[in-house]
């Protein structure tokens, strides 16, 4: 049987945390420290080698089902447990909650070109799952220097893996410095894949089948824009945001809280030509009737709203109503620098929800 695409060593290098690890250090790329378990005591070893708070979560799994962030032994046990009913290996991952995750769509043909079609910043900080965060492209927030480091960063790993086809590498940056890790690669179309064809108008499946197929990206033709060929990197003059949606009111006996678990059931995607429009259009259509970014939503849901007493609460620990309880904090005249501090989100994207 002949494997079209990217060859199964690479799928697999990919998917195993300890061979994944070995592979980067080949290119002198790091990732977070991680290992893997099959058992809670084994899981146990591994916590206190790395250090506690630790994230914990299935192997082989979608939408970060079964994992969780313990800060002791106590938790980790309930977690592995948990996880090791879904999964007959866990991951156990070095806490980087705060770090800002960036995200890179990337193709690469049979012949070895590559081109980066399109980045990412997540408007949450590491600790939300990318699918329950809001997510911008492209990159706001990023220097120059940064976003070309991790740019070339992305093309070498993407070639060094061998790759054909179409792939997601996904970053933790650390918001002070130019420090960052590899929090993975998916060497397939994902959830960011979509939002990247749609915000870039570049045909990811219909080139990744292509390329799948033998053709290179000289040869495939863009089916969106017909007058340009496939190894055209887009180049956008406007801003695209990714806002999700959450239904939690239909479920029993669900926490509102939001972390590395993914609970979000849709999205709406919004373009325009600045972040505050673009954020506006989006809240507007996730959720009919609202005006757009103020806490009236906070008032209609005072059983999910416990007080203004408790606003820092919310703005620490965040829930779906997170982005309406920023609104509501700076009506109160909270700072960005107390915001910051608080949510850990950027303070250009805090300045601009100000405005």
């Amino acid at each position: 049987v002949q494997v079209l695409g990217t060859p199964i060593p690479t799928i697999m290098a990919t998917e195993d945390r300890d061979e994944f690890s070995k592979v980067l250090a080949e290119v002198d790329e790091y990732c977070a420290k991680s290992e893997s378990a099959t058992t809670v005591e084994d899981a146990v070893k591994v916590a206190k080698k790395i250090g506690y708070p630790v994230l914990v979560r299935a192997a082989f799994a979608l939408g970060g089902l079964g994992s969780g962030f313990a800060a002791n032994e106590e938790e980790l046990m309930s977690l592995a447990k948990r996880a090791l009913a879904s999964s007959r290996q866990i991951i156990i991952d070095e806490d980087l909650r705060g770090w800002k995750e960036v995200e890179y769509e990337v193709v690469r043909d049979n012949k070895d070109n590559c081109v980066t079609v399109c980045n990412m910043e997540n408007f949450d900080p590491l600790g939300i799952h990318t699918g329950d965060s809001i997510v911008i492209a492209p990159s706001q927030t990023l220097s120059n220097s940064e976003y070309f480091k991790l740019r070339a960063t992305a093309l070498k790993v993407v070639r060094h893996l061998g790759v054909i086809g179409e792939c997601n590498i996904q970053y933790a940056l650390h918001p002070e410095s130019e420090r960052y890790c590899i929090i993975e690669v998916n060497a397939r179309l994902s959830r960011s894949s979509a939002l990247a064809s749609k915000a870039t108008g570049y045909p990811l499946a219909y080139v990744a089948t292509k390329l799948a197929l033998g053709k290179d990206l000289v040869m495939v033709r863009n089916s969106v824009t017909q007058t340009t060929t496939a190894c055209f990197e887009p180049s956008l003059d406007y801003i695209v945001a990714k806002v999700p949606r959450w239904d939690l009111k239909k479920f029993n006996r669900v926490s509102d809280s939001l972390g590395s678990s993914m609970k979000s059931v849709g999205e709406v995607m919004a373009i325009g030509r600045t972040f505050e429009e673009v954020i506006q259009k989006a809240l507007r259509m996730v959720s009919p009737g609202l005006s757009g970014f103020n806490s009236e939503l906070l008032t209609k849901a005072s059983m999910r709203y416990p007080g203004d007493e408790h606003l820092d609460d919310m703005l620490k620990n965040p829930t779906s109503m997170r982005v309406f309880a920023i609104a509501r904090a700076l009506e109160k005249g909270y700072t960005i620098d107390k915001l910051h501090s608080l949510t850990r989100i950027d303070r250009w994207f805090l300045a601009k929800l100000q405005n």
